[in-house]
């Protein structure tokens, strides 16, 4: 019920070297409640469904899930996402690029983007 985002970002070194490793600042449901370190990364899912069959259970799961890039600069929000691209393509397909822009009260920069998985079971 929950897309592999994490396992598949988190072995990854590119996306190591910019989230770094203890932890790896992506953090699941949109939320980040640890003391604030930038960059980071922050995914939900938004949609998502068991494929149907008449005959038998699913086997398969698809999501689509939301990623938002959080950083003190423009070229290092997108040098995250980049990074995450490059990860998460080799399992999953990008199916949006979202909005970019800097938050009015932190003054930090945001890039969005969502991902499209189908998932075994």
């Amino acid at each position: 019920m929950i897309a592999p985002i994490f396992s598949v970002c988190s072995s990854n070194p590119d996306v190591i070297a910019v989230l770094g490793s203890d932890p790896v600042r992506l953090y699941p449901f949109g939320m980040q409640d640890d003391e604030i370190v930038y960059p980071y990364a922050v995914w939900q899912n938004i949609s998502g469904g068991a494929e149907m069959y008449l005959d038998t259970t699913p086997d398969y799961d698809s999501y689509t899930t939301q990623i938002d890039v959080y950083a003190d600069t423009p070229v290092q929000a997108l040098g995250v996402a980049m990074a995450l691209r490059n990860a998460i393509e080799t399992s999953a397909y990008i199916s949006r690029w979202g909005a970019q822009g800097r938050d009015n009260v932190t003054k930090k920069y945001r890039y969005s983007f969502d991902v499209d998985w189908i998932v075994k079971r």
